[in-house]
Formats: C-alpha cells, structure tokens, sequence
C-alpha cells in the first residue's frame, strides 16, 4: 500500500478515535453534571446526540425526553426539536419510536374489527366514540383498500362515551354499530353484555399512555397521534 495511502488511513481511524471519545467525555458529563445540578432528575436513561451539533437528547422515566448541551449547563426541559430543512417534528418521531407497541402484543380480541378488500394490511386505533377527530380518521380510512381496522373503543371523554361504547360493543355487530354512529351519526340502541373488554382497553391505554384519540398503530408497531391519513398511508404503503 502506497505511504500516502496508509497515512491518510490512520489519519481517518484518528479521527474516528477522537470523535468517539469526544461523543463519549460529553455523555459522561451530562450524566455527571446534571444530577449533582437537578437533585430530583429522575435517573438518565440514555444520552443520544441530536442532529443539531451541540445538543443531546436525554432521555428519563423510559419515554420521557429533555434537551442539554455537552456540559450539561443548559438543558430544555419541556418543547420540541423540528427540523425545519425536512419539515419534521424530531421530537415527536423519536416519542413514537420510545411508545411503538408490537402489534402482537396488542389485545386484538377486544378490538372491534372492520375489513376492508383482501384485508391484508393492518392498522389498530385505539378511539373514542364522542371524538370529533376520530369520527374525521374514520371518514378518511374509508378510502383506504385491502385493510383490517382493529378499533380499540375507549371511553376517554366522560359519562356518554361510556354509555355510547357499552352499546356498540354489545350490539349484535359491533362494527357495524360502531360505524354508523361514527360516519353517520346514528346512535347505537340501548345494549346490555359483559364490558370487561371496554374495561381492559382503557387500563391498556393508561399503562401505554395513549392519552388521546385517535392514536393508531400500524403493523411494523409504528405509533401515529391524532387524525394524520398521509402518516398513516404512508405507513401503510410499506406494508405492501
């Protein structure tokens, strides 16, 4: 191998070598500096750099993320990162990816399924029945071909919610029931049954903190929040 060669080489391998101890010293101080500086952080998870030079997520409580520099002088505690050049809510995508829930893990036998074509891809929503943007979701998911919609109805939104989830699960065909009321605002008749499921969807929720509806998984365990048809077709595009 020609000198120059090699000599650009170990140049290149010491580069790398100062950038990882760089990366490494950095980490090591905010993990040092901000607990002795914030006595009540809880303990840090992990320290991952941003794609901002200078700033590191800092990651707490398993899904829970604040910003600091390499010192941990300053740090963010509440706000979001959005790459302006890609028009992308950094923060958010890397809170979907920390809440991503395996589909296997999801407790489709409490779901209310609707089938649309072959049925061959795959989208759970966890929604409740008096949601005005969940009402929109379903609307828009109509134009979508060769699904299976899993809907998880929880009853977020107070007493009527109760009342109007009761009586679509029990009713001789759920899903039909569920999307009458939902597209066509014809409320479901007065039902009577079991409603542990309803019980079991909400406590499902509480403990993977979907705190509002619709919130929707795709197949891959991607979470998407709110009414986003383009997030969730782009998902489901790659399914295929």
């Amino acid at each position: 191998m020609h000198t120059s060669t090699v000599s650009r080489a170990a140049l290149l391998l010491m580069g790398l070598g100062f950038c990882l101890s760089t990366a490494v010293a950095q980490e090591a101080n905010i993990r040092k500096n901000l607990p002795q500086r914030l006595p009540t952080l809880p303990p840090i998870d992990s320290v991952t750099a941003t794609p901002m030079k200078g700033l590191y997520e800092v990651r707490i409580n398993g899904t829970e993320l604040l910003y600091s520099d390499a010192n941990g002088d300053f740090v963010l505690l509440q706000g979001e990162l959005f790459d302006t050049r890609q028009r992308v809510n950094l923060t958010e995508a890397r809170m979907n990816q920390l809440t991503a829930i395996a589909f296997k893990d999801l407790p489709l036998k409490d779901a209310v399924v609707t089938v649309r074509g072959n049925g061959s891809r795959k989208i759970a929503v966890f929604s409740d029945p008096n949601c005005g943007f969940c009402k929109r979701l379903e609307r828009d998911l109509l134009k979508l071909n060769d699904v299976t919609v899993y809907t998880f109805v929880v009853a977020m939104l107070g007493p009527d919610s109760q009342t109007k989830a009761r009586n679509i699960w029990c009713a001789a065909k759920p899903a039909e029931a569920y999307n009458d009321w939902m597209l066509d605002g014809q409320n479901p008749p007065t039902q009577s049954c079991d409603t542990a499921a309803l019980t079991r969807n909400l406590a499902f929720a509480q403990k993977h903190r979907i705190n509002g509806t619709p919130t929707s998984f795709l197949g891959d365990g991607t979470r998407i929040a709110g009414a986003d048809i383009t997030a969730i077709e782009r998902g489901l595009a790659a399914q295929k």
